[in-house]
């Protein structure tokens, strides 16, 4: 069995990451353990969401912990910004260049050693704006 940081690749956790991998939707606990359970009938959600807690914890997947909502997970590790729907709570990744340089300005007029930053930007989805549009149009 291979390993992952700090931690053993089971059975479980590897459908859990390639699962999580070949979505962008960044899906919550709930959604991965649906996806996981196509492959792994008997999976708790619990062990679900242990796993997904322990490998967000070990830097393997990002857990995004957007104020208010359910706790959304990740695949992509590198550094990047998010947008979030407003009306459905969808959460997309925004291919934009990451601002490092942001962390620096922090830094200088914080006091604090900034280990790094999180933006995640709100707006209305397409299905949403598709959605309204429809709706004043009755």
């Amino acid at each position: 069995m291979e390993q992952l940081p700090n931690m053993r690749l089971t059975t479980q956790r590897q459908i859990i990451l390639e699962e999580l991998g070949k979505v962008t939707s960044h899906p919550t606990a709930n959604e991965v353990y649906d996806m996981v359970r196509k492959r792994l009938p008997r999976i708790g959600l619990g062990t679900v969401y242990r796993n997904l807690e322990l490998m967000a914890d070990s830097g393997i997947i990002l857990k995004l912990e957007v104020g208010g909502t359910q706790k959304r997970f990740d695949a992509t590790v590198a550094p990047h910004y998010h947008v979030r729907c407003t009306s459905c709570g969808k959460v997309d990744d925004i291919d934009i260049e990451v601002q490092s340089q942001i962390n620096q300005v922090a830094e200088n007029s914080s006091n604090y050693m900034i280990l790094g930053h999180h933006i995640e930007f709100s707006g209305i989805c397409p299905k949403c704006l598709e959605e309204k549009k429809a709706l004043s149009l009755h």
